[in-house]
């Protein structure tokens, strides 16, 4: 536990936030919730700390580096089941968001389904990401690998993705949720993007395998068209697909459970991580 100046009592308790590499989805939403806590709870202080993303903040949690972390939620589900591991004696705090993953592509692309990708060098997201996890699972429900059936690119940085579309260098982008950095940057590119999602069929076959998933009604419209930065470009036909829930995770002992003696808010995320 570390002390920092500051707060009504002039001291506040400094709790480390694991979220993610630049450009992605979980240091802007950790920016966020520690604005938030900053506002509501003078005692604490947030520190966030960017790491390569779920899957190392699991370890990091359970060798104590981090006293919160973001967690994706089908890394969330392997890590308390014990799948591939020894299940993780961590906790829950809250739930934070569904994310439906996808396919991002130039609007002028001429790929449209998840099968035309095939053999096309697709970016996966950067290799600690959970996002890459949920993608292994979605194309496995669909008799499809990462590594087999497409040229699999992993980023450094989730923010190097979006310039990769631009340029041609992949074929696609695969992501997660509403208005992620991601499918932003493309959607804003000269030519706007489209997003791919597994067919009816296909989130049927998904689901059956993997009944931990849930299917998400119109995550996002179909076509993104360039707009003003402030804006969240139009689209049109809401696609369903397949979504886990991200969570804020702690470990068992942390210095956020006894923090000026608060009590956390436990959230269950719409896709069961444990």
């Amino acid at each position: 536990m570390s002390i920092a100046g500051g707060g009504s009592a002039g001291q506040r308790t400094v709790v480390v936030l694991g979220t993610a590499t630049p450009g992605g989805g979980f240091p802007v939403y950790g920016a966020a919730f520690a604005d938030t806590v900053h506002e509501t709870e003078p005692t604490l202080a947030i520190e966030q700390r960017n790491t390569k993303g779920s899957t190392e903040n699991v370890p990091l949690l359970e060798a104590g580096e981090l006293d919160i972390a973001l967690v994706q939620g089908e890394v969330a589900h392997e890590a308390f089941n014990g799948i591939g591991r020894s299940p993780a004696d961590l906790k829950i705090v809250a739930a934070m968001y569904s994310t439906p993953g996808m396919f991002v592509v130039r609007a002028d692309s001429p790929h449209r389904r998840v099968r035309d990708l095939r053999g096309k060098p697709v970016a996966f997201g950067a290799r600690g990401s959970g996002l890459v996890i949920l993608a292994k699972y979605v194309l496995d429900g669909l008799d499809l690998d990462q590594e087999r059936d497409f040229q699999a690119v992993y980023l450094d940085r989730a923010g190097d993705g979006p310039a990769m579309v631009l340029d041609g260098r992949v074929a696609a982008l695969w992501g997660g949720g509403q208005g992620w950095p991601g499918f932003v940057a493309v959607a804003q590119g000269p030519a706007g993007g489209r997003f791919i999602a597994p067919d009816a069929e296909g989130i049927a076959r998904i689901l059956a395998k993997h009944a931990f998933l849930k299917r998400s009604p119109g995550a996002c419209r179909r076509r993104a068209r360039p707009r003003p930065p402030t804006r969240w470009p139009r689209r049109r036909a809401l696609i369903a697909s397949i979504r886990a829930c991200c969570a804020t995770s702690a470990r068992s002992a942390s210095r956020a459970d006894t923090a000026a003696g608060r009590r956390h808010v436990v959230g269950t995320p719409a896709a069961p991580s444990g």
